[in-house]
């Protein structure tokens, strides 16, 4: 009889050991995130902007949002296929991305 309540008594308390192990947040890696750096002009600050036509696809990819390897690598690859972009709009015509994306990263890209 005692068995079966302890047995009772320890059953949630190890459920909710398990639940709290499960639940807890994951540690943090120790490699710093990328910080975007900003350019100071008087009392305004802006991030400083990517050139689409010197970045590589480790840069677009860290620094621009929604933007993975693969399309990172594809914007690359039209710029080696296709030359220098003229304009930030021509990432339109590389699969994948979008005016919602573009709009999204406008302020990040210029074309020198």
């Amino acid at each position: 009889m005692r068995n079966i309540v302890l047995s009772y008594l320890l059953l949630p308390f190890v459920a909710g050991l398990s639940f709290a192990t499960i639940a807890a947040p994951a540690t943090l890696s120790s490699t710093p995130s990328p910080v975007v750096a900003t350019a100071e002009s008087g009392a305004d600050s802006r991030p400083l902007t990517l050139n689409l036509n010197t970045a590589d696809a480790e840069a677009l990819q860290k620094a621009l949002n929604g933007i993975g390897k693969a399309k990172a690598d594809a914007i690359v690859m039209y710029r080696d296929e296709h030359g220098p972009f003229t304009s930030v709009d021509e990432l339109l015509e590389i699969k994948g991305i979008g005016k919602a994306l573009l709009d999204r990263n406008r302020d990040k890209l210029t074309v020198d």
